[in-house]
This record gives structure tokens, sequence and C-alpha cells, in this order.
């Protein structure tokens, strides 16, 4: 069967995947319209880092985050959260979407967002009890927009709406968190926050997966870094993948190794 060859600096699972590994990735590819947006992802994340996905627009990295939580179907692959598939640990991951993602109109308030991500622990169709509203509250505030629990979301501006997004899943005090973009569109006050309570997550032993943008920032933000354009370029320890070297090689080329993938795919399908 032809395929590409292997990327530079991608990890396997059996590499060292573990029951307390966070997330582990083993050849995922993941099309549409036959189109391959991931091809042969192989990533296995260290536990308590703050990681943080690179790479062009397009490239697959929202996709990536969907794909861990099964929103996009697979072409390939295997996907082991904690050692096992994410149906089986859902209550360990948190998420925060994108900001487009979201029906802002939705009528509903900050806090009720926040106690949303304790629906896991309340039960559906259960009443919310007072411990529930206090515990989103602690969210809220820990984020720094308690004095808005009440109100509605389309009020709030961007900061503030990623802030409360923030706090509902901080609100499930999940082992792995899965973020997919919270800096973008935000105040620089909102974006200084975000990074503490990053911090304050890493401190306690938590694996944070965050899609990024601005290259400038990733040495600061992030210890390790997985370097993405439809295929992992490399992953590792940030002062080690992030060099000039694999930067060039991560935003060069795109077309040529998406046409290479699509051939590729053509190739197995006539195969099978």
């Amino acid at each position: 069967m032809n395929s590409l060859p292997a990327a530079a600096g991608s990890s396997r699972p059996e590499d060292g995947e573990t029951a307390e590994s966070p997330l582990s990735i083993y050849d995922l590819t993941v099309a549409y319209n036959r189109r391959p947006v991931l091809w042969d992802v192989g990533v296995n994340l260290p536990a308590g880092r703050l990681v943080g996905i690179v790479g062009p627009n397009g490239a697959g990295k929202s996709t990536l985050i969907k794909a861990v939580m099964d929103l996009v179907p697979r072409a390939s692959g295997r996907i082991h959260v904690f050692g096992e598939p994410y149906r089986r640990q859902r209550g360990r991951v948190g998420y925060v979407p994108q900001r487009e993602s979201v029906d802002w109109d939705f009528p509903v308030d900050a806090l009720d967002v926040v106690t949303m991500g304790l629906y896991g622990q309340i039960g559906w169709c259960l009443p919310v009890r007072r411990k529930h509203r206090e515990m989103a509250r602690e969210a809220l505030e820990r984020v720094g927009v308690a004095d808005l629990a009440h109100r509605q979301i389309s009020e709030l501006s961007g900061g503030q709406q990623q802030r409360t997004f923030l706090a509902r899943a901080l609100v499930q005090d999940a082992d792995l968190y899965l973020m997919d973009e919270p800096f973008a569109a935000v105040d620089a006050a909102t974006e200084r926050a975000i990074v503490d309570i990053l911090q304050d997550m890493k401190a306690r032993g938590k694996t944070v997966l965050v899609v990024h943008h601005d290259l400038q920032t990733v040495p600061e933000y992030f210890d390790h870094v997985i370097l993405l354009n439809m295929r992992v370029v490399a992953d590792g320890p940030t002062a080690d993948v992030f060099t000039p070297e694999n930067l060039q090689r991560t935003y060069g080329g795109r077309l040529t190794l998406l046409d290479e993938a699509t051939e590729a795919m053509r190739r197995r399908e006539r195969s099978l």
C-alpha cells in the first residue's frame, strides 16, 4: 500500500502510551469529500503540560480537536484518552470551542452557561441545586467576570464570552482540556488572564491542548508544541521543536503536501 513518508518528529502511542497518557493518537486520517484534512497523524501528549497546536490556516488544527471528541468521522486511526476511547473518558475532558461556533443569541446568562459544565455531575433532567450554582459562581470569579453572572451571553464582549466558556470548562475539573483558539479576538487583559489560568491548571497537574495562531507568544505560553500542516511536522518540547527550520517546513509547501496526500488516498482506495 502506498503512503506518504512518516513525518519527522511525530510520535506514536506505542512509543510510551500508558493508562496515564492524557492523549494518544495513532494513524489518524480525516477527510471531507475525499479530500484529506488530517493525514496519518501520530501524537502522544505528555501529562501536566501546556501544549500548543500551531500551523497555517486550513492545516487541520480545529479538526484534530474535534476528532479527539468524536465530532467528526475518521477515515482511519485510533485515539485514546487516558488509555481508553474518548466515549469512556469524556468526563475527564473539558472543552472550550471557537467563539464562532457558539450561538450567542441562545437565551441563557453567563451563570447558566457555566452550570452546563456540571451536567455530568447533575444528570440530565434533574434540578440544578444551590451547590452547583455556587460552583459556577466560583468559576466565574476565578476568570474575573462574577459580576456578569446574570448577563445574557449576547450582551457580553468577546473577551467576556471567552472567559465565560473558560469558566464552564474549569468547573468540570477535568484532567485534559481541549481549547480551540481561546485567545482569538480577546483584549490584552483577557489574554493575560487566560495565560495565568493555564499556568495554574498546569501547576495542578492538568494537561491543556490549545489551538494557537500567534507565533510570537508560543515560546512564552507553551512548554510543548505540535507543528501541524495536515500532518505532524514535528512535536516535542518547545525549545527543541519551535525552530526556524521546522516553521519553514510547517508553513511552506502546503499545496504540494495536500496534492500528494490526496493522490495517496486515491491509491489506497483503489488497492482495497
